[in-house]
């Protein structure tokens, strides 16, 4: 194996560690966030589209599989397929969608932040989708429960993840 696939290997496997713990990070406002949607921004602004999707479906796998590393120490099949498990599923989209476009057209700033809300944005209505099916919800009973809460939280770790990228990127490369 050569050095680049060790590192590569050793950064999925880093991220992956990094999405479980953030997952178990909650600020409790009125309605609690984590800090997984962090995670998962920091890792594809860092490590690009095809190891950073790695890193999260490693994340899933492994908590599939039984480690207690989902939001609230939850773990299983059952964590995957609940009314919210299409926001865990969405972070792989996240991570394809920001990766790719951070390695297609840079790492300045702002194009970190504009990057990470589309990938967001791409998890928050595959999860909606998932949450509506899930609970036979209302497409406005979804967004008010699963979405309007959490969009100036969201704002504030986009603006730390894409900050953090930008200043960590060469360190990376």
């Amino acid at each position: 194996m050569s050095s680049s696939s060790i590192r590569s290997l050793c950064q999925i496997a880093l991220f992956a560690a990094i999405i479980a713990v953030c997952s178990q990070i909650q600020i409790p406002l009125t309605v609690p966030f984590t800090m997984q949607t962090f995670a998962v921004c920091l890792c594809a602004g860092l490590l690009g589209w095809k190891r950073s999707t790695v890193s999260v479906i490693v994340y899933i796998l492994l908590g599939m599989v039984g480690l207690p590393i989902f939001t609230g120490f939850k773990s299983g099949v059952a964590a995957i397929t609940g009314p919210t498990g299409g926001y865990i599923v969405g972070f792989v989209l996240t991570a394809l969608i920001t990766g790719a476009l951070v390695q297609k057209f840079g790492h300045k700033f702002w194009q970190l932040i504009l990057f990470m809300v589309i990938g967001l944005t791409v998890c928050y209505a595959f999860g909606t989708v998932w949450f509506i099916i899930a609970y036979k919800a209302t497409l406005k009973a979804a967004l008010a429960t699963c979405v309007v809460p959490f969009l100036l939280p969201e704002c504030g770790k986009i603006l730390l993840a894409a900050l953090l990228t930008n200043r960590l990127i060469r360190f990376v490369k």
